[in-house]
């Protein structure tokens, strides 16, 4: 827009500004000349069908991120080890199919039972009850009060 030489009226000023305000809060159309890509006026254009899985790892959460990373380097410190005893075992002649099936079982078979142990034990620790420690000053008045009652509906009356 060019600047005006001469200054405007009061009407045809508050009309211009009427008109740019309008034009600011109007929203913006994104131009596409490609007619298959569909705007967001056309609506859903397959209708309720479910996204599109996209490529690469999905969206993890922290604890999980973290899991599959002690897993991948947990299993990557495997392979050496393995790797040496297959060479040593070629080297050698002594290369048995059963012998290095074994070899490549066994950090598996060995970290399976000690992974289900340490979680047997995390869980255990967590449906312990905390230890509480109360400690008193003064008068104490403790009184323990079993009762049973086995009815549809049941009524305790607590009275000295």
């Amino acid at each position: 827009m060019t600047e005006p030489r001469t200054p405007l009226s009061e009407e045809v000023a508050e009309q211009e500004a009427r008109r740019l305000i309008r034009d600011a809060y109007q929203p913006t159309a994104v131009r596409i000349d490609n007619p298959d890509i569909p705007s967001y006026k056309d609506g859903p254009r397959v209708g309720s069908t479910p996204p599109v899985p996209q490529p690469g790892i999905p969206p993890m959460s922290a604890r999980t991120t973290e899991i599959t990373r002690a897993v991948m380097y947990a299993s990557l410190a495997t392979v050496p080890p393995g790797l040496i005893a297959i060479g040593i075992m070629v080297a050698s002649q002594h290369a048995n199919p059963t012998v290095i099936g074994m070899i490549c079982a066994a950090p598996a078979a060995i970290a399976v039972p000690i992974l289900a142990v340490a979680r047997l034990v995390r869980r255990a620790g967590e449906a312990a009850p905390t230890e509480i420690h109360q400690t008193y000053t003064g008068n104490v008045h403790q009184e323990t009060r079993i009762t049973h009652t086995r009815a549809v509906w049941a009524k305790t009356i607590n009275r000295d």
